[in-house]
């Protein structure tokens, strides 16, 4: 496709059967095969790469690897006519990241069915501001609009809202007009959800019952639930009539404990949010939305960019749940 380019990546290896991230020197030799190389400016920290940094097979298979499933950045090549070197370009889920090298490297090569032109509207680092986590969070208000949840019918909660998808959440319910019931349980995460605007804060305590009641005190118009287990289960038992709760994660526990009641007697639907495998012309429109109708004002909030040497020093926080807000890491080439 071209000349072999040198270029810096964040690797994990593994060694004696323990996992050690490093700063190396690569060639784009080195990548995988794929229609597109692109030159990455950005990419941004899920909870997703960290398992992938710390060796999770559930993730990631072989090793040395590099993770990060977000990129956003400049075509360098590409054999595919849908794209042409100088496009700015965004990838993210697909297998970026997990068994193909990702954006924590200045170069990723990719399938160009992965590939998608970046919006109008959208910076580079906008886009990564957003990245899977703001993906799965535009995913997750989708489908609760799609379903019928309105904001007059009522508040509706979010759990794990400091974190990266619950913070895009958040803010796109409350940009669409939405109330919104907030679940954190850290201080500085509340004080980000009330910079954001939110006015109903719960600890984490208060939105989990461990009782064997199947249904209790109807609440909550819709659920946009970023945790699973206990608060995922509760969450079940306190939505109104007619609503609708999404799932996206499983921090808090892959156990889902519940009964048939809250579908057969309030007519909830709960609706999984798989981000990875989103079929294309979905995706592409709601980035669309994104970039346009959806775009949050003050975009910024919570944002801490890092290089990558920073990056290293937040992979250990976000997997004790201590990372509010989002994570970017820029590269060196990336241009202000």
């Amino acid at each position: 496709m071209s000349s072999p380019i040198s270029f810096q990546a964040i690797r994990i290896f593994e060694e004696d059967g323990k996992f050690e991230q490093r700063i190396v020197a690569r060639s784009t030799e080195d990548l995988p095969e794929g229609e597109v190389l692109i030159q990455v400016h950005y990419s941004s920290l899920n909870y997703k790469d960290a398992l992938s940094a710390s060796g999770n097979r559930g993730v990631t298979r072989n090793y040395p690897h590099t993770p990060g499933v977000d990129a956003s950045g400049i075509v360098a090549a590409s054999t595919d006519p849908d794209f042409k070197a100088g496009d700015s370009v965004i990838v993210t889920s697909y297998d970026l990241g997990m068994n193909t090298d990702g954006g924590f490297g200045e170069y990723i090569r990719v399938p160009a069915a992965w590939v998608l032109p970046l919006p109008e509207g959208l910076t580079m680092q906008e886009a990564m501001i957003y990245g899977t986590a703001g993906f799965t969070a535009a995913q997750s208000f989708w489908e609760l609009k799609v379903a019928g949840c309105k904001p007059e019918n009522g508040p509706v909660l979010v759990t794990g809202a400091a974190g990266g998808v619950g913070s895009i959440a958040v803010r796109l319910l409350l940009n669409g007009g939405y109330e919104v019931a907030a679940v954190s349980g850290h201080d500085n995460g509340k004080a980000l959800l009330k910079e954001f605007g939110v006015q109903q804060i719960l600890d984490r305590e208060e939105a989990v019952d461990s009782g064997n009641r199947p249904l209790l005190k109807p609440q909550w118009n819709g659920v946009i639930d970023n945790v699973g287990g206990l608060p995922l289960s509760t969450a079940l038992k306190t939505t109104q009539p007619g609503g609708v709760i999404t799932t996206c994660g499983n921090v808090a526990g892959a156990e889902l404990s519940t009964t048939v009641f809250p579908f057969i007697l309030r007519g909830l639907r709960l609706i999984g949010i798989d981000s990875q495998n989103c079929p294309y012309a979905l995706r592409k429109q709601l980035w669309q939305h994104l970039a346009t109708d959806w775009k949050l004002p003050k975009l910024k909030v919570g944002l801490k960019e890092v290089s990558m040497e920073g990056m290293l020093n937040e992979i250990e926080p976000i997997l004790r749940s201590e990372v509010k807000g989002r994570i970017v890491l820029r590269h060196k080439v990336a241009e202000d």
